[in-house]
């Protein structure tokens, strides 16, 4: 068999995805034949090498497993938890028997639908800026955010030094939320919204709104390029159909659906607010 880099094993092996991994290979936590490996440009023959990572080898699944999660809130997107919280994996023990890890995170107060599989090089292309996966979420916010705030998140705002993506956003029908007939008085002052990303930065849509001074209350993610949470109750999971496995690992994925078709005006405004980003971005 070929040479291949260690990362890229290690990760289709399903001990972690490909960019922690690399993390653990700097820290001197994988050793071929023996020897400790600290440079992420090694390769090996996943056929014959004894590849281990701290301490124990490294073993092919038997099978790539893709599962959809709804997570609930008040748990920890987290394999454990030294402070004994819930974690995520405590909904799949089961009706699941590979060992899967999360393809990326939600928060501990977040819900909604999570990834999680076996497959390295999956997770490491989903979770990956480059691939520009669309990530939508459901967001109610406090307060009703000004048009002018929500442009500048539309177009893109710098935190941390870094200008995110511009972002989709758009205000949601009532019925969409499962609240209807609940918003009246002072609570149809927060409304929710629908936010498109293609980036996944830490907290970003907490982060984002509380910029512009409209803090989160509520947030759930409904969609993954092409899986959508659907009717998945609070707390079970599913497996990925084919289709969206491919959906996934498509260097284009166009977010189709009722939650996210638009008409030719909606499409124009917002690649005038990408072109309007980047120009800003060159400038800054």
């Amino acid at each position: 068999m070929a040479l291949e880099r260690l990362q890229k094993i290690i990760a289709r092996a399903g001990v972690a995805s490909r960019r922690k991994v690399e993390g653990m290979i700097l820290e001197g936590r994988v050793s071929v034949n023996g020897a400790v490996e600290r440079e992420l440009g090694s390769k090996a023959d996943a056929a014959t090498a004894e590849i281990l990572v701290d301490g124990k080898p490294i073993q092919a699944p038997r099978q790539a497993v893709y599962i959809a999660l709804n997570k609930p809130r008040g748990c920890v997107t987290t394999l454990s938890d030294p402070e004994g919280r819930p974690t995520v994996m405590d909904y799949l023990k089961k009706g699941v028997k590979e060992r899967v890890y999360p393809v990326g995170r939600l928060d501990f107060h977040t819900e909604g639908l999570l990834l999680l599989t076996n497959d390295g090089e999956f997770a490491n292309h989903v979770m990956a800026g480059a691939a520009g996966v669309p990530k939508t979420y459901w967001v109610k916010v406090t307060g009703r955010p000004e048009p002018a705030s929500l442009d500048r998140l539309r177009q893109g705002m710098v935190l941390e030094g870094r200008r995110t993506r511009p972002a989709e956003i758009r205000y949601l029908p009532r019925e969409r939320t499962h609240e209807r007939g609940k918003q009246t008085g002072r609570e149809s002052d927060n409304p929710w919204l629908e936010v498109v990303l293609r980036e996944g930065r830490q907290n970003q849509i907490r982060r984002m709104f509380e910029r512009i001074g409209n803090p989160v209350r509520k947030l759930k993610r409904v969609r993954i390029g092409p899986v959508e949470l659907g009717s998945l109750p609070l707390g079970a999971h599913r497996p990925l159909t084919t289709e969206e496995i491919k959906g996934l690992r498509g260097k284009k994925i166009s977010h189709r659906g009722t939650e996210t078709q638009r008409n030719p005006v909606q499409r124009q405004t917002i690649r005038r607010s990408s072109r309007r980003a980047r120009r800003i971005g060159s400038k800054g």
